[in-house]
């Protein structure tokens, strides 16, 4: 059987990848912390027709994203306007 080991990029819970294109100018992509405290931890501001590929984390377990946009997830996407 082979051993697979942990790529120093990895994370230890699955660190799925999501998209999210803004569809207007300002949108704003917030990651929060895991743990028994949840916080703000990064924020990025996207321009109309910017992109952001992120990935979560060890630290990251959520995302919020305001305003215009297009997320797109292994689960599917989602319209912030829907």
């Amino acid at each position: 059987m082979e051993q697979r080991h942990q790529d120093e990029n990895e994370t230890s819970n699955g660190g799925d990848y999501f998209v999210v294109k803004a569809k207007d100018q300002g949108v704003t992509v917030i990651g929060l912390t895991r743990g028994k405290d949840t916080r703000f931890h990064h924020t990025e501001k996207l321009d109309k027709g910017e992109v952001l590929i992120a990935q979560f984390t060890d630290h990251t377990s959520a995302v919020k994203v305001r305003g215009k946009a297009v997320v797109y997830t292994k689960h599917g996407i989602i319209d912030t306007e829907e």
